[in-house]
């Protein structure tokens, strides 16, 4: 049996961690079975993990995304993460500011928010 850590912060570092590593399986594991993603305050974008495994697919095939941590705050059963996260966007690459609100119970995710800042694309070549 695997030793999963519990505390919220330990477990929303396995979801970046999951996420960088560009691992669906991995990534999906750290989420419960009915969790939901949210665009804040309130927009559902997926709920459970069918929804969850399509959605985290498409962005994982990104060539370059990667999410770098510049802050993480933790109160309890909820973890914010402030990142910037570099992606490839239909106009090209670039990256975005994105804040993540996770709410962290029995050791998986239950819910997450995302609030998605300014979008830079990079400088052409």
């Amino acid at each position: 049996m695997i030793d999963l850590p519990e505390d919220p912060a330990g477990v929303v570092q396995r979801q970046l961690d999951a996420y960088n590593a560009r691992d669906l399986e991995r990534l999906l594991a750290v989420y419960a079975p009915d969790a939901a993603l949210f665009e804040h305050p309130d927009t559902l974008l997926a709920r459970g993990t069918a929804e969850l495994r399509a959605r985290f697919a498409v962005r994982l095939a990104e060539p370059n995304l990667h999410a770098a941590l510049l802050h993480r705050t933790v109160c309890g059963a909820v973890v914010v993460d402030h990142e910037s996260v570099t992606r490839t966007f239909p106009e090209g690459p670039g990256t975005l500011e994105l804040v993540m609100i996770y709410e962290v119970r029995a050791g998986r995710i239950a819910r997450a928010w995302s609030i998605v800042g300014a979008k830079r694309l990079a400088a052409p070549a």
